[in-house]
């Protein structure tokens, strides 16, 4: 048994061998390390973050958002924000979703999607460093099939804006955060394809 620990989320994944896509958050193969190799973006030393830690820690002030220039750029937390809330509310989707589905196999596949979703959240806020905020319920159709084309559009508008976000980030991390996040919504749509 080893401990592999994904980049992305820096949760630890324990197994025989490398998992192909980290099981909390999604990232791909490559952003999973062997245990003692693995620095997952969110811990990575930067000036930028030394010097946000030095100001909080000497003005006794936990509130300034981390990263680029000591501070999260303004375009990096407009955009980081916006995941926020396009992930809590594909979690609440999925999981009206599940509770929707016909087959067992649907409804687990919708759960475990709004779980990776909720740690895109999760992510969001520990760069953002906030709180969770609530999530509102979502309404879905009762219709497999359209929940199922809803996914897809749901996935292809969240693949296409984090390219996006990935290519104007201003900080490394954040970069490499977005690219992470537009493959594993891509990789959500083929998965939906599958049913269909």
């Amino acid at each position: 048994m080893k401990t592999y620990i994904c980049q992305i989320c820096g949760d630890a994944y324990i197994g025989e061998g490398k998992p192909t896509e980290c099981p909390f958050c999604g990232a791909r193969e490559n952003f999973i390390k062997i245990g003692k190799e693995a620095l997952p973006i969110l811990n990575q030393e930067t000036p930028a973050r030394n010097a946000t830690l030095a100001r909080n820690a000497s003005h006794n002030d936990a509130s300034g958002h981390s990263v680029a220039g000591g501070k999260i750029s303004e375009t990096d937390k407009k955009n980081l924000l916006e995941t926020l809330d396009l992930e809590l509310k594909a979690n609440s989707l999925y999981l009206c979703m599940a509770s929707k589905a016909k087959s067992y196999e649907i409804k687990a596949m919708y759960k475990r999607l709004a779980k990776v979703e909720l740690e895109h959240a999760i992510i969001a806020t520990k760069f953002l460093k906030i709180e969770r905020p609530g999530i509102d319920a979502e309404s879905c159709s009762e219709e497999e099939i359209e929940n199922f084309n809803k996914t897809i559009e749901l996935e292809d508008h969240a693949t296409k804006l984090y390219a996006g976000f990935a290519k104007t980030a201003e900080d490394r991390n954040i970069k490499i955060l977005f690219t992470a996040l537009a493959q594993v919504e891509e990789d959500h749509i083929k998965l939906i394809k599958n049913y269909l």
